[in-house]
């Protein structure tokens, strides 16, 4: 239903927010926990940072990283901790986004993590 609400939404923004990163910013009845202007923030936040990570992720991997899983932990490590400045959701929709980027399978990753 939240996702119907915002898609009907008049304005100039034409960036549709994919409903995975809706749900975790929504309370289990469907409810955005915080003002659309500021979703449509965090979620543009969170696209450019997997996005930007593609090229490094490749790096890695080609440059001697033993596995596609270990660098995916490796840079879900780094978005998690709290200098990244991020949500632990966010760090885990970033780090299953960047898998999806690269064709790589994704983590089993927890909510929480």
């Amino acid at each position: 239903m939240l996702l119907r609400t915002m898609q009907g939404m008049h304005d100039d923004n034409q960036i549709l927010i994919p409903p995975s990163f809706i749900a975790i910013h929504s309370d289990a009845r469907g409810r955005l926990g915080l003002p659309v202007a500021e979703l449509r923030v965090r979620y543009e936040l969170c696209e450019d940072l997997a996005q930007q990570l593609v090229e490094q992720a490749g790096q890695l991997y080609h440059g001697g990283a033993r596995s596609e899983e270990g660098v995916l932990l490796g840079m879900h490590a780094g978005l998690a901790s709290p200098d990244a400045n991020l949500a632990a959701p966010e760090a885990r929709w970033i780090t299953l986004r960047l898998a999806e980027l690269l064709g790589w399978r994704s983590l089993a990753l927890p909510d929480s993590a």
